[in-house]
């Protein structure tokens, strides 16, 4: 469900390389937060439970932290409706080095990946467990290189990178969150996602100062319907 996230002025080519650049306080990169770092690390423990424990402790952090962010969202009916409330299709996207997205596959049964568009800087592969919990497990395709995740490893390490809400219509919660909310969309116009998905994404402003990346997503049934 990832697309490359370069932009968030969507300004000039200058400017489109600095969204990954801004820290927030709900980056939760590991090298910042022992107990995240931790929980990554579970993920591809030997043993079923740990690897469900650990699943949740990462969820529910980056599920906090989008609540925050995207609280007021609620109170517009048709937004609401349209993100699936009162309960909403959320995913945690996790971005983590090679190394450890390989071994963490391996360790869940070898996930299918997703299929990302050759443009974009992503390999990624999903994991549910009982309860809701889902997590987008995303590397880079180049190392070191200029793509999104490559930089915001470079920068950040290991950590939730961004939280994903399934959407009925991207392009009329986009229209909304710009006319009743202010937000702007990191991209001008919704883009295609992995496995047929239609995205765009938001640099939402917390109550208490920190900022969140949500994506918003399109299953492809619904793209193409």
């Amino acid at each position: 469900m990832n697309g490359e996230l370069i932009s968030l002025r969507l300004c000039t080519a200058e400017t489109t390389e600095l969204l990954l650049d801004a820290p927030s306080r709900y980056n939760f990169d590991g090298t910042m937060s022992s107990p995240l770092s931790t929980a990554i690390a579970g993920l591809s423990a030997s043993e079923p439970s740990a690897r469900k424990a650990a699943a949740e402790q990462v969820y529910r952090l980056g599920r906090a932290a989008a609540g925050i962010a995207v609280a007021a969202w609620w109170g517009d009916e048709e937004l609401s409706f349209l993100l699936f409330a009162p309960n909403p299709e959320i995913t945690v996207g996790v971005a983590v080095p090679r190394e450890t997205f390989n071994r963490i596959r391996i360790a869940n049964g070898t996930p299918r990946l997703a299929e990302v568009p050759p443009d974009q800087d992503a390999e990624e592969f999903e994991m549910k467990f009982p309860g809701g919990i889902s997590l987008d497990l995303l590397t880079t395709r180049e190392p070191g290189g200029d793509g999104a995740i490559a930089r915001y490893l470079s920068k950040f390490g290991e950590g939730v990178q961004q939280v994903e809400f399934r959407c009925t219509d991207v392009d009329r919660a986009t229209e909304i969150l710009k006319e009743q909310f202010k937000i702007a969309p990191v991209y001008p116009a919704t883009r295609p996602g992995a496995d047929g998905t239609r995205v765009n994404f938001f640099l939402v402003a917390s109550p208490d100062g920190g900022k969140v990346l949500i994506e918003l997503y399109q299953p492809a049934s619904k793209a193409q319907s």
